[in-house]
């Protein structure tokens, strides 16, 4: 009865904002688990969210996971995408990669 609680919702990132010609790599597009429409974005602006990914050399404290944090920022379109900005631009690799969704801050 005691499972595990998840206290992050998945996302995935889709690709870099851009225009016809240019890509604006400090601008992640992300598509979250479960939300297909713009009303259901709301929820989600100002939440951080996480790249986590597996690095070759460990930390001081032994580990190989590191993450780039970043915030969310707004909606992108009608279908539930949405922008989000990272402290460092996340690379290439990340595209397509998974993303946790913290459920904090709280703006309820």
């Amino acid at each position: 009865s005691s499972q595990p609680v998840r206290l992050y919702v998945k996302a995935v990132m889709v690709g870099y904002k851009g225009g016809q010609r240019t890509q604006y790599a400090d601008k992640a597009l992300v598509k979250i688990q479960g939300v297909e429409d713009k009303e259901s974005t709301e929820f989600y602006l100002g939440k951080r969210i996480a790249y986590i990914y597996k690095a070759k050399n460990p930390k001081k404290d032994g580990s190989k996971f590191r993450v780039i944090w970043g915030k969310i920022q707004r909606s992108h379109g009608s279908a539930g995408v949405v922008r989000a900005e990272f402290r460092n631009n996340l690379p290439p690799k990340a595209n397509g990669g998974p993303l946790r969704v913290m459920l904090y801050p709280s703006r309820v």
